[in-house]
């Protein structure tokens, strides 16, 4: 039973050619009826000539809905000339109106439903009844015109349902293209993120450890205390370079359970002092001063200005030369956080602070400015007048919109 309702609904036509066929024999069985009667005027010829037309009509409704309207009215004129009664086989016109109605142009639904409003009126008209009173013949034509404006209003509301559930498909479609857009936008977001938070740990930690293996292998011989003390430190050093690893894979490991204090917090303003004596330790002089009075800042804030100053001292020890010192000045503002970091050295290659670096470096700038982004606020980088690289940069204390 499914296969013969998915065979009729692919072969539409088939099936109209089929009602067309039980059409044509009723109004045969009409016309033949009527050619007896003692008032019929009309010819048997005409009479089934014009009701195979019109079952034609009903056969080909759907594959040519405007040109099928058009002999649906040449039909009708042509019963009104030839004195042609109706029959059976007029079914046809509220067929075809129904159809331009609900899928043909919009000039065939107009023309369609002007004439079913006249079809009745044009009926009494023609084929009166003498002996009936006016009121009666107006109530006739009354009658024989609903058939036809409640065939256009339904093919009219179908199309209407159509366009309906067409528009929501499109909306839906537009909709999930969207979300795949956001996701894609926030996968990208996220990877951008844990790739500056990455670039953040490994940079500063890295260099630390390298500058200590490299004092530590210079006097090992000569003052191994400071050897074993500069290897303390490039143990101590890794492990905090472990810890905030640990914590960056603790975000991607999406759906596990992890037992608590397994990953440290986000790095704050407060931990800048701690970072400062790690980059005294490291042999990089450090001047870090705090102005203004401290005060709990935003997380997103506090983890932006503790990145500024990590990566502006890492890049102060691998820019700014062997004998370079750096300042460090945070000063609170009412509505805002001040950064200021400057260093004496022989600052950064023009084209890392510039164009963001040529095969693969300055990602520190680039991410410096992104974050500096996030939270609305303003970065500043360049070259000291007198020597040396300095870093501004200004956090407000509102969330950007």
């Amino acid at each position: 039973m499914q296969r013969l309702y998915d065979f009729l609904r692919r072969h539409p036509t088939w099936v109209d050619s089929f009602w067309a066929v039980v059409l044509f024999g009723l109004s045969c069985v009409s016309v033949t009826n009527l050619s007896g009667a003692r008032n019929y005027h009309g010819s048997l010829f005409a009479g089934l000539t014009i009701s195979a037309v019109l079952c034609v009509v009903v056969a080909l409704r759907r594959r040519m809905p405007e040109a099928m309207l058009l002999v649906a009215v040449a039909m009708g004129l042509a019963q009104l000339v030839l004195d042609q009664q109706p029959v059976a086989a007029d079914f046809a016109m509220l067929v075809i109106i129904f159809t331009v109605a609900a899928d043909g142009a919009r000039w065939a639904s107009r023309v369609g439903l002007i004439g079913g409003l006249c079809a009745g009126t044009l009926a009494q008209t023609r084929w009166a009844d003498h002996h009936a009173s006016p009121l009666s013949t107006v109530a006739v034509a009354v009658f024989q015109t609903v058939p036809f404006a409640l065939a256009w209003v339904l093919g009219d509301s179908l199309r209407t349902r159509r366009a309906y559930l067409a528009q929501l498909e499109e909306r839906a479609a537009r909709l999930e293209k969207e979300r795949e857009a956001q996701a894609k936008v926030a996968v990208a977001a996220e990877r951008a993120r844990i790739a500056r938070e990455l670039h953040d740990v490994v940079a500063h930690n890295v260099s630390v450890m390298v500058v200590q293996a490299d004092g530590a292998a210079y006097v090992l011989d000569t003052a191994p205390d400071q050897a074993r003390k500069a290897l303390e430190t490039i143990s101590g050093t890794g492990r905090q370079a472990l810890a905030e690893m640990r914590r960056l894979l603790g975000v991607l490991r999406t759906g596990e359970h992890t037992e608590a204090g397994e990953y440290v917090p986000q790095p704050d303003v407060e931990q800048i002092d701690e970072l400062v004596e790690q980059c005294r330790s490291a042999g990089l002089p450090v001047d870090f001063k705090v102005e203004g009075t401290p005060r709990p800042l935003p997380s997103g804030v506090e983890l932006t200005a503790y990145r500024i100053v990590q990566e502006a001292l890492t890049n102060t020890r691998k820019h700014g030369g062997p004998n370079a010192g750096a300042s460090v000045r945070l000063v609170y503002f009412d509505d805002g956080l001040g950064l200021l970091v400057e260093d004496d050295g022989k600052g950064a290659p023009h084209e890392l602070y510039e164009e963001g670096g040529a095969d693969g470096q300055g990602h520190g700038l680039i991410g410096m400015r992104e974050r500096v982004g996030m939270v609305g606020g303003t970065l500043d980088a360049g070259p000291r007048p007198g020597g040396g690289f300095r870093i501004s940069a200004l956090l407000p204390l509102k969330p950007a919109h």
